[in-house]
């Protein structure tokens, strides 16, 4: 049996035999992302949740032009399809930290590039969070308050990160599985790299709510003042983008969760 999951930016994904699930790339701009994955999931070690494991993989030929892969299938569902109250949120959220924590402190021996989408780069991130949230507004979704011009200039002070290691790269909260109000996996590592571990701290700004951050900070460690403004400012980017998605896709969920998160994202 087949059963389209799920269809984002770079990939789609099927249940089969409702027991696998498989991804398929749809652009060629995902392909080096794609093979990273490929290479990374099977050297992860255990982590506090469930990762996508390749137990099939494909490889191009005349009917499809790109590898692919399936795996088990991971229970849950996406953070943002729940609807998840605050208290689920904090829950979830102290899930997420317990599994970062240990990612990020995970050693391969596999050659990764650094910070592959340009995530740490404020210059860039500022200038693309203000072009989206421009087009959010224009499609009447959500009107930016002046206390985001406020962050995206400070962020644009920061110095380079002084750290990097292994990070999700992309870890949204459609990358993010819930399952009976705890986190249940984290899926799509086709941005996998090695980076300042701010750029996977992004729930903490738009899906936990304020009263649960201490504890999340608690439960992952230390982080300082310019990882924590460069998680947020992360958050409104991807918040905004994903807004935009939401809208022009018709996917009412994925844009109610995305303007959820960029309300959230401003809360102290």
């Amino acid at each position: 049996s087949l059963h389209k999951l799920a269809e984002g930016w770079d990939n789609s994904v099927w249940r089969v035999d409702e027991r696998y699930a498989f991804r398929f790339p749809h652009r060629e701009i995902a392909i080096p992302g794609f093979r990273r994955e490929l290479e990374v999931l099977p050297r992860l070690p255990s982590l506090p949740l469930p990762v996508p494991r390749p137990l099939f993989v494909g490889g191009p030929d005349r009917s499809f032009p790109w590898p692919f892969f399936g795996s088990e299938l991971l229970p849950g569902t996406e953070a943002g399809e729940v609807a998840p109250d605050d208290a689920t949120r904090v829950e979830v959220g102290l899930g997420l930290a317990r599994f970062l924590r240990e990612l990020h402190a995970v050693e391969l021996d596999v050659a990764l590039p650094y910070d592959a989408n340009g995530r740490t780069d404020m210059q860039i991130r500022t200038t693309l969070a203000r072009e989206q949230l421009d087009e959010v507004e224009k499609l009447g979704v959500w009107s930016a308050p002046p206390r985001v011009e406020q962050l995206l200039a400070e962020a644009r002070e920061l110095p380079p990160p002084e750290s990097a290691v292994l990070v999700h790269g992309d870890l949204h909260f459609r990358h993010l599985l819930v399952d009976r109000g705890t986190a249940s996996g984290v899926i799509d590592w086709g941005d996998v790299c090695r980076s300042d571990p701010a750029i996977d701290l992004l729930l903490l700004w738009s899906f936990v709510p304020p009263e649960g951050r201490t504890a999340f900070l608690e439960a992952y460690g230390p982080v300082n003042d310019a990882q924590l403004l460069r998680a947020r400012v992360l958050a409104i980017q991807l918040c905004a983008a994903l807004a935009e998605y939401g809208r022009i896709e018709g996917n009412a969920g994925v844009e109610r969760e995305a303007v959820s998160g960029l309300e959230r994202a401003l809360l102290e």
